[in-house]
């Protein structure tokens, strides 16, 4: 070939995409990006990878690089689908998995119970041991009782291994002499040690995160391993990467040891994409909504920057504490509600709707497939806002007959008509996600009216505008691609390890010296981590982050702030204790007269990658009534019904513009704008929706 390919695909949980591009190897120029859809397919997802990319006649011979992101870990974890696990610890401590924390939500519910832990108490054991919280060898491993305690979990039929000793964040010797026994004694079976997991500090955190990689870990390896052998017997020469949750790609091999890194690799790659793009087009502070067809994912930007978190939890409520995981995660709000999410009635006849999903098989009523209870995706088909005659990009003809069937024992139950459950199960998903959006900016101290709103994925364009009108947000986005956004996304991400170390000490001048070493070593780490993946980050230019976790002395929790170097590469203690201080007091809104602590170091360790260009898109003089396709009658909600303008999106370019009530349609995406916004293309392609809050059409 004369041009070479690069692909990511992203399997969501209804639908896997698909994005690529060409590049001339001579001159490097990026031609257009080209998108496809298939079918998600469970259980063997990647699957639906190569049909995606046999429905555009794609071979992965024809790749020179492939990025992946997968629901694989999430799905595992939430629906218990991970293998029989065990844990060995340091001995007294087999229970901390069932004390975990006291922090529960739901305060005054007499019926509270703790999460149930992943890992059956018989099956957790101990080890004699001792190391001390300055990491110093108190009393070294006892292994005799080892071999009989694998005999017992070989005999109970366990796949799995996680071990976890005190303290062996800071200090792995004993933990590391473990390991290497239950290797040798075992070598068949999934083994994680904490200290190859997370190195930070808080026993319960970090043994459940590594609890719960080593629950997916033979599931994640044996799925990564297909993927790689289905690409190679396909034609692929290369090693695909995988997407991590920190917003960055990794080597399988990373992947591999790690798996609880890709727990959110789908949202970290579209929060990734969003603020790529936000530089782009001049909008740096960004609230960011990705509507898939199982779930609602939304983020905040704040200057070009999105936050990296390790206080990342499943399964976590209003009333249950959930599961944490210690490792970094783009900071994400999840909820249920998505296209395939399920409408239904409780014992009161209220209305609900989520998080239940009908995924892709069924999938909605509308689908055909079987599905019998009415989704979001079916409301707005019954709205019209979603066109009968596209819909599924033109690949599926609604089936009517399911749909009523799906309604009716709502409508008979509630005593309304199909379209005013419709409109009901419309209002409360976007209440739902309203909710969402608000735990990522007003209950921040964010004003929403300071942010535009990016919308993107299968349902993102559809349900924006009104959610933008209850946030009172001047001025939503949605991106070309977008329902393909995750997926392109990870064309734009580099190789990323993220290093995190507990170790405390105070922020003064005395300690620059401490800080750099710290660093140092961390840096020689990654790469020596790199190396050991077959990437010489040296030679392609490592680019490193230097951040902390710091707080007042006497504070139990922590804010991340960015290490200031100065011209002669010592830590200018001075400016990151100034640079704490604001971001403290943007937060919480007060400073303190108190001692600086630093708890944990954080290095990023990127390598970049070749990224496509955003091309502009041509402009040929055409005016917007020359896209407009037909008129449609349309329910946009407390607006009413209005006969729409139906706009063909495809054919729209650069610099047209035009007012709601319309409807912007692509294969993939619909764009409801409400009666009086005004909608433009920008030079890329992608729509501006400027609110009109003032009821003037």
């Amino acid at each position: 070939m004369n041009q070479t390919i690069r692909a990511a695909s992203d399997v969501g949980g209804t639908f896997t995409d698909l994005v690529y591009y060409t590049v001339d190897p001579q001159t490097g120029m990026c031609g257009d990006i080209c998108t496809a859809k298939a079918d998600t397919t469970p259980p063997n997802f990647e699957q639906g990878v190569l049909n995606g990319m046999r429905k555009v006649g794609l071979s992965p011979a024809d790749l020179t690089f492939f990025a992946h992101g997968s629901t694989v870990v999430i799905n595992a974890l939430t629906e218990r689908k991970g293998v029989k696990t065990a844990l060995i610890t340091t001995k007294g401590f087999r229970d901390v998995l069932e004390i975990a924390r006291g922090n529960r939500p739901d305060l005054f519910n007499f019926n509270f119970r703790k999460p149930t832990p992943f890992v059956e108490r018989y099956l957790r054991t101990e080890l004699d041991e001792r190391v001390t919280y300055k990491g110093a060898v108190e009393r070294a491993v006892d292994l005799a009782p080892l071999a009989a305690q694998l005999e017992m979990f070989r005999a109970d039929g366990v796949e799995a291994i996680a071990l976890s000793f005190l303290h062996a964040y800071i200090n792995p010797e004993n933990e590391q002499k473990a390991l290497a026994e239950i290797r040798r004694l075992w070598p068949e079976v999934s083994v994680l040690a904490s200290h190859e997991i997370s190195r930070e500090w808080r026993e319960y955190e970090r043994t459940n995160t590594t609890v719960l990689s080593a629950y997916v870990h033979p599931i994640a390896k044996r799925y990564i391993e297909n993927l790689e052998q289905k690409l190679a017997d396909g034609g692929f020469t290369e090693k695909p990467y995988m997407m991590q949750s920190n917003g960055g790609i990794s080597t399988v091999e990373a992947a591999k040891a790690n798996p609880i890194t890709m727990v959110e690799s789908g949202p970290a790659s579209g929060i990734y994409a969003a603020a790529h793009l936000g530089q782009v087009i001049g909008e740096s502070n960004l609230i960011v909504l990705d509507i898939g067809g199982t779930t609602a994912k939304c983020t905040l930007i704040e200057n070009g920057e999105f936050k990296v978190t390790t206080e990342y939890y499943i399964e976590r409520d209003s009333r249950h504490p959930g599961y944490p995981i210690q490792t970094p995660v783009s900071e994400i709000v999840e909820i249920g509600n998505g296209g395939g999410s399920i409408a239904w009635i409780d014992e009161g006849d209220k209305l609900h709707v989520g998080p239940q999903s009908a995924g892709a098989m069924p999938g909605p009523a509308a689908y055909g497939k079987g599905g019998k209870q009415p989704t979001t995706t079916d409301a707005n088909l019954v709205l019209g806002r979603i066109d009968p005659a596209s819909f599924v990009g033109g690949e599926v003809d609604p089936d009517w007959d399911a749909v009523d069937a799906a309604f009716a024992p709502l409508r008979q139950q509630l005593g309304i008509s199909r379209e005013e459950v419709a409109r009901g199960i419309v209002r409360i998903a976007n209440a739902n996600m309203t909710n969402a959006l608000r735990l990522v900016s007003t209950n921040k101290g964010h004003d929403p009216r300071d942010f535009a709103l990016m919308a993107f994925g299968g349902g993102g364009a559809m349900h924006a505008v009104a959610l933008a009108e209850e946030l009172k947000v001047p001025r939503v986005i949605v991106p070309v691609n977008s329902s393909v956004f995750s997926a392109w996304g990870m064309l734009l991400t580099d190789l990323r390890r993220d290093y995190v170390q507990t170790h405390p000490m105070k922020l003064c001048t005395e300690a620059a010296g401490a800080l750099k070493h710290q660093f140092e070593a961390m840096t020689n780490q990654a790469l020596a981590d790199y190396a050991r993946d077959g990437v010489d980050a040296k030679a392609q230019g490592l680019l490193v982050e230097c951040l902390a976790d710091m707080r007042y002395a006497g504070q139990e929790h922590t804010v991340k702030v960015p290490v200031s170097f100065g011209a002669d590469g010592m830590p200018d203690t001075e400016a990151t204790r100034q640079t704490f201080h604001d971001t403290y007091e943007k937060r919480f809104t007060y400073q303190l007269e108190a001692d600086v602590q630093i708890v944990n170091f954080h290095l990023v360790a990127k390598v970049e990658v070749q990224k496509p260009n955003l091309a502009k898109k041509a402009a040929t003089g055409r005016s917007v009534g020359e896209t407009v396709t037909g008129m449609r009658m349309v329910d946009f909600d407390q607006h009413g019904r209005h006969e729409a303008t139906i706009y063909a999106g495809l054919e729209m370019e650069p610099g047209m513009e035009l007012t709601g009530p319309a409807i912007i349609q692509e294969p993939s995406v619909t764009l409801v704008v409400s009666p009086g916004h005004k909608a433009h293309v920008d030079d890329f392609g992608n729509y501006h929706i400027t609110l009109n809050f003032n009821g003037e059409g």
